[in-house]
């Protein structure tokens, strides 16, 4: 067979469903291959970001590779976005990029980048593929690759000589991800700290969702009574609702959420690299506390804080092992003061004072199904949504740890071509929603019934807020024009809805989720409402003092 057709056998030994792209001549071969596949449908985008960011949200819900294909370097350069967004999101995905002729390589062909070079530092392998008869060796290889330890993108340079190419072509075994159990003196070692702690806590993250673990993590947490904080952006990690959540590390926690780490003894951190923004600059793991680190890649063990105990498993196995601890302390009073700490600021009762935000977030927890998956932008319209929100069920949040804008709508159809049974709401700012509005003409193409609320007020709010913190009243460059997005919308064949109220936003909303096509939401917010915390005077008023 065709070195294309190599790979596509690979995909369909993945069992993969869906490849997303936008069409190039340098990889047509490995194209017209899946035209004569039927179990693969191919989603072409309208721009390799949005291709990228679509793959990106599809693994996150399915836990299977995302897989997107553009060309060489302009292409290439135009995804990068997403591979380094599933880098830091531990997501898998493959990337196929065509490549110029081999015989054009080092003379600046056309479009020519040196892909696996340029893609080294985000992502967990890349290779280039010269070899027609080794192409399943070296797909497989991507795919294992992506999947297991921590998971993540790997890019398949493919130059376009190679793909047509025929070769007797040998096959191994579908990928089956390892799963390490900790150790029996490990568990040991745990329990001996446990033994000793006055205020443990666990902070879980996105490797308990990968693991399908978050069964596992309530058992553990009601067993023993410890308080569960989520890690940035994984606040589905863990019921809302729960007696034993003590709230979500993210941007602007809210000082009594921050005030439990403050005051814990014994940090479990489960399934969690400990990022920037869920330690909060790094400053709230302080040595005096303990830590126990958990995580199925060594790399992440030790890369921020050196652990008191630090154990390679996969979450899931872990949790179930410290199930069999013999620790006997009880934690009950410590946890119920958390949980009634996260509960009162986090309240979710609107009332008419109260900014548009906040309503409209209360609408969504009250109208939409349980079991709806929200995934959402950069900005600060999201601190209402990360404040307020609650996540009940497992498995309904799909967010970019990366803090990537453009990310919520192109994320939303991959959601919701992996599920079409769920409820999938994107929500943006007008700043990052114009970033990929292109693919709402993909998501009309497909029938792909999204909702997208984009909350407009006319500028880049989150980089207005830090330049009225740092420059007050020195305004430049985070102003933005007037655009209508619910017009925008109808221009391509989607609904399309403007709101200023509660009312008229839940009165298209219960249109919304009656609609068979992508439908948008424009919500007009006032720009001086800048925060959860703060107006913009607020900020000026404070500098001045």
């Amino acid at each position: 067979m065709t070195a294309a057709q190599a790979i596509v056998e690979c995909m369909k030994l993945e069992e993969i469903k869906h490849v997303f792209c936008v069409p190039g001549e340098s990889y047509l071969p490995l194209l017209d291959a899946l035209y004569d596949t039927e179990s693969i449908e191919v989603i072409s985008a309208r721009h390799e970001g949005g291709a990228s960011f679509i793959a990106e949200g599809y693994a996150k819900a399915t836990n299977k590779p995302g897989v997107v294909m553009a060309t060489r370097g302009v292409g290439a350069a135009n995804l990068s976005i997403g591979v380094h967004t599933a880098f830091q999101d531990s997501t898998p995905m493959v990337v196929f990029l065509g490549q110029v002729h081999s015989k054009f390589r080092g003379r600046e062909g056309f479009q020519e980048v040196d892909l696996d070079q340029y893609f080294g530092h985000i992502a967990k392998w890349a290779v280039e593929v010269n070899d027609p008869d080794r192409m399943p060796e070296l797909v497989q290889r991507a795919f294992r690759i992506a999947q297991t330890g921590r998971p993540g993108p790997v890019i398949v340079s493919l130059p376009e000589n190679v793909l047509p190419s025929i070769a007797e072509m040998s096959f191994g075994p579908a990928t089956v991800r390892p799963k390490p159990a900790p150790a029996t003196d490990e568990i040991m070692r745990v329990d001996a700290l446990l033994q000793k702690a006055k205020k443990p806590l666990i902070i879980a993250g996105g490797g308990v969702k990968s693991s399908n673990a978050e069964e596992s993590l309530i058992a553990f947490a009601e067993k023993f009574s410890i308080p569960v904080i989520a890690a940035f952006r994984r606040q589905d990690v863990f019921p809302n609702d729960h007696k034993l959540y003590a709230g979500h590390l993210g941007l602007g926690t809210s000082k009594e959420v921050l005030q439990t780490v403050r005051e814990s003894d014994v940090i479990l951190a489960i399934g969690t690299r400990l990022s920037e923004v869920t330690t909060q600059d790094y400053t709230i793991i302080t040595s005096d506390k303990k830590l126990i680190h958990i995580d199925i890649n060594i790399e992440t063990l030790g890369k921020v804080y050196a652990p008191d105990v630090g154990i390679v498993a996969d979450s899931g196995e872990a949790l179930e092992k410290l199930l069999d601890l013999t620790c006997s302390v009880n934690w009950k009073a410590w946890a119920s003061e958390r949980n009634t700490a996260y509960r009162q600021v986090s309240d979710l009762r609107a009332t008419s004072e109260d900014v548009i935000n906040k309503q409209i977030i209360a609408s969504l927890e009250r109208k939409l199904p349980k079991d709806t998956v929200i995934t959402n932008d950069a900005g600060n319209f999201a601190g209402w949504f990360h404040s307020f929100y609650p996540f009940t069920r497992a498995k309904t949040y799909v967010g970019p740890t990366s803090g990537a804008m453009g990310y919520g709508m192109p994320a939303a159809l991959g959601v919701k071509l992996a599920d079409q049974s769920k409820t999938v709401v994107s929500l943006s700012g007008d700043g990052g929603f114009m970033m990929t509005v292109q693919e709402l003409e993909t998501a009309v193409r497909y029938q792909i019934p999204i909702i997208s609320l984009v909350f407009n007020n006319n500028m880049y709010g989150t980089i207005r807020m830090h330049q009225e913190i740092h420059y007050p009243e020195k305004v430049i460059a985070t102003g933005l024009g007037e655009v209508s997005f619910s017009k925008l919308a109808e221009s391509v064949g989607a609904h399309g809805f403007t709101v200023h109220s509660l009312s008229d936003f839940e009165n298209a909303l219960d249109k919304a989720l009656h609609n068979h096509g992508p439908t948008v939401i424009e919500i007009i917010t006032d720009g001086e409402d800048i925060s959860v915390s703060s107006t913009i005077q607020q900020l000026r008023d404070r500098v001045k003092k």
